[in-house]
């Protein structure tokens, strides 16, 4: 859907067109947004309807038809996103144009106003240059000299009206332009959002027809599949933990930021945690998927395309994709970020990521958007927190060399000393507040 933004030129149509028409034509504009609010209500009552059958769908036995009806599902939840998306920025382009109309009414008013003002003011000043007798004589009896006083009393009273007024149509104009600036910044982001939202639809599909053309459509090749992939997991895993164990720093507690302080922002806008850190029930059931070394961070369910954010400000340190070298056997798509309290965050298993090696970001920004890349039983975020002494990206060569012998290849991903890994919960807000 191409959206055409086409905004006239206000002055002019204020000068051609009586104020009455124009407060119809941002009459109209405001219906129009009213509707597409509708619309878009519709819409995420319709996208919370897919989310409810992915999830019931998850539940459900694995097996190929509903992988595939998962991602058919998560196609059809992408789509709908994009829709919404669309409404928000027509909504957005709708607004922009009736706040520039009224931006420049609220102008023209002010113009007015101002105008007026000087005139009474002028009027004032002539008035005050009269001397008593002048005035006097100019008002020989009682009832045409109170007259005069009346009229000179109601003339400050108009002053007062006419500035006070003069002040409110101020005020209103620097709210409609901080208005105007707001929604400026909004269809920005929404344009951004739908170029990322076509780009996660692309990803999905990619990944339903790689899965039909492994498995050549037959269950017991899926099944087969599944197995190699957790076999190949465990072993990258334990191979991990073994060169992890080697590595060796020292930490410093003092140049960590307190626990409990809450320094970290929640990556997901909507929380809910679906493992934690260390060893978890998960972990200590199957000690085989961790190395034995237990979670090393916490998990965040997440649909597909939700917007990951950044948890404090810093800086990207790197970013990488594990499937382009090991397929769906560890993070997927991951983004490193380093901040400027001595802890680094790392955020796993993206559909895409938006930011690369240097970005600065703030609290807040979209570092990329959940997924279910790498290895992963459903959609979600892995989030881990490392110490930043600790932490650094394996290499193909040199004193951080990490060559695979699991998947034959250079495998790029952040690597730690034990030690490094911090508990997520313990720099995070509580759920809840």
């Amino acid at each position: 859907m191409k959206i055409r933004i086409f905004i006239p030129c206000i002055l002019v149509a204020i000068v051609m067109m009586p104020r009455y028409v124009v407060a119809g034509i941002i009459a109209d504009l405001q219906q129009k947004i009213a509707e597409r609010t509708g619309e878009i209500a519709n819409l995420e009552k319709e996208i919370t309807l897919y989310q409810e059958e992915l999830d019931r769908t998850a539940k459900q036995a694995t097996g190929l038809n509903n992988a595939l009806k998962q991602l058919e599902l998560t196609d059809k939840k992408l789509e709908t996103d994009i829709r919404v998306t669309e409404s928000k920025i027509a909504s957005a382009v709708d607004s922009i144009t009736a706040l520039k109309f009224d931006i420049d009414i609220t102008g023209a008013r002010i113009a007015d106003n101002s105008k007026t003002l000087k005139k009474t003011l002028r009027e004032r000043y002539a008035l005050e240059s009269y001397t008593l007798p002048e005035i006097l004589l100019a008002h020989p009896t009682f009832s045409s000299f109170w007259s005069f006083v009346t009229y000179l009393d109601k003339f400050q009273t108009t002053i007062r009206t006419r500035v006070e007024s003069l002040k409110d149509l101020r005020v209103s104009l620097e709210e409609k332009e901080k208005r105007l600036n707001d929604e400026k910044a909004n269809l920005l982001s929404y344009k951004g959002r739908l170029v990322d939202q076509k780009d996660i639809v692309l990803v999905n599909k990619d990944t339903k027809e790689r899965l039909l053309t492994e498995t050549k459509n037959k269950e017991s090749l899926y099944g087969d599949m599944l197995e190699e992939r957790i076999a190949k997991r465990e072993a990258l895993e334990r191979e991990i933990a073994e060169f992890e164990e080697r590595l060796r720093v020292e930490i410093d507690p003092a140049s960590l930021p307190e626990t409990g302080t809450g320094v970290l922002s929640w990556p997901f806008d909507t929380v809910f945690l679906t493992q934690y850190f260390g060893n978890t029930p998960f972990a200590s059931a199957n000690p085989q998927v961790y190395g034995n070394g237990g979670h090393n961070g916490i998990d965040l369910r997440g649909a597909v395309g939700t917007p990951v954010k950044a948890a404090l400000n810093g800086t990207v340190v790197d970013t990488g994709d594990t499937d382009a070298q090991c397929y769906k056997v560890s993070y997927g798509k991951w983004v490193l970020v380093r901040h400027y309290n001595g802890i680094s965050t790392l955020y796993a298993h993206l559909s895409l990521i938006r930011v690369k090696a240097g970005d600065e970001v703030a609290r807040g920004d979209i570092v990329g958007y959940s997924g279910n890349s790498g290895y992963s039983t459903g959609p979600h975020l892995h989030f881990t927190v490392y110490a930043t002494a600790a932490v650094s990206i394996s290499q193909p060569t040199g004193p951080n060399k990490y060559v695979s012998k699991i998947c034959g290849t250079y495998l790029k991903l952040p690597l730690s000393a034990k030690n490094g890994y911090l508990n997520p919960l313990s720099y995070l807000p509580k759920i809840g507040i």
